[in-house]
């Protein structure tokens, strides 16, 4: 890890004994047993509350390592018994169940601005993410008549296997500058472990980030936060932001008039903020000033609060639109966990839905 300062929890080999008395009390146990962290930070997590927040992040992860294990056995087993069970293909698609609406309304561009059109598009574009590229190229392509650009499926270095999924579009039918790209959410207990865990790393002038997302980014695993330009790999592997910072600097290259719209729900609206922060640390001025706006659903906090400052100035500064929807207790906007002025922070305007589906802010 290049960073000079993070905390990387260590739920694998932190025992329950050792987790009891780190609650009880900060010198009853070392906390290198629990995380790594630089040398002279240890002190930093000395409360209550920091020590609550570390034990609960690492019991939760055990427990879902735990329930990833014995689900990979039932996988085992049921693929011996009754085979390996077949995708969704595109021909099976129902365009009517992929419909842009909000009720029984179909939805205008010139309405609001966009912010209901797009608002609707994003919704299903983060809901089709989780479907197979033969359904989504159905589904982009013949059901909504727009046209899709790639599936892409990206390796994670750190996992040493692709783990994050994604794909690009262009609103063909109603607004032909506009490029969508939609990141795939949790989808596997694999995720709700990324969600769930605190662990973070810094980037100076921006703040602490989380460093599982940053993983299914993009991040290397060889030591170096974030080079500007990927140097050549043997393995030729696809990493996220790379690859997408790519595709949308041949689409400005193409056509001066293009704007893009990044969007994801749950890991994948992370993914989606966090793609914008590194463009900004990266100086991309010429993407940023034609990203025309950021929609994530059920989105965890991915920083702390000078990355949220950093994120709202960063708004403000190139004009492009935040919308974060939360539909009522949905618990996976509400991690990672949050404490006083410290841990993790969301920023900028949430639409919040409540259980009987009525609207604030937006």
């Amino acid at each position: 890890m290049g960073s000079n300062d993070y905390l990387k929890l260590k739920p694998e080999s932190a025992t329950f004994l050792n987790l009891f008395l780190f609650t009880l009390s900060f010198n009853f146990v070392d906390i290198r047993t629990l995380a790594d962290c630089p040398a002279g930070k240890e002190r930093s997590y000395q409360s209550f509350g920091d020590r609550w927040i570390i034990v609960s992040s690492i019991l939760l992860q055990k427990l879902l390592l735990a329930i990833a294990n014995h689900l990979q056995t039932f996988k085992i087993i049921r693929a011996k018994i009754f085979g390996v069970p077949q995708e969704t293909y595109g021909g099976k698609v129902k365009c009517g169940d992929w419909r842009i609406e909000v009720g029984k309304n179909n939805l205008k561009l010139g309405d609001d601005n966009g912010f209901r059109y797009y608002g609707g598009l994003t919704m299903m574009a983060s809901t089709l993410a989780y479907e197979s590229p033969s359904v989504i190229q159905t589904v982009v392509n013949n059901c909504w008549k727009m046209n899709l650009l790639k599936c892409y499926d990206f390796w994670n270095d750190f996992q040493g296997k692709p783990t994050t999924q994604a794909f690009a579009f262009q609103n063909t039918a109603n607004d032909p500058n506009v490029i969508v790209v939609a990141f795939r959410g949790s989808s596997e207990l694999g995720d709700w472990l990324v969600d769930f865990n605190v662990s973070w790393y810094n980037i100076e002038g921006i703040g602490h980030i989380h460093y599982g997302f940053m993983q299914a980014l993009g991040l290397q695993n060889d030591g170096i936060d974030w080079p500007k330009e990927l140097p050549s790999r043997p393995d030729n592997h696809q990493f996220a932001y790379y690859t997408l910072r790519q595709v949308l600097r041949d689409v400005v290259k193409a056509n001066d008039k293009a704007r893009f719209i990044i969007t994801g729900h749950s890991l994948g609206g992370a993914l989606a903020t966090l793609f914008v922060t590194i463009l900004a640390f990266h100086g991309e001025s010429a993407l940023l000033k034609r990203l025309q706006a950021v929609y994530t659903f059920g989105q965890p906090r991915a920083g702390d609060r000078n990355f949220a400052q950093f994120m709202n100035n960063l708004t403000k500064n190139y004009g492009f639109c935040y919308y974060r929807y939360v539909y009522s207790f949905d618990m996976v906007a509400r991690v990672p966990f949050d404490f006083k002025n410290s841990w993790y922070k969301h920023f900028g305007e949430c639409v919040y839905y409540n259980s009987c589906y009525k609207v604030f802010g937006g």
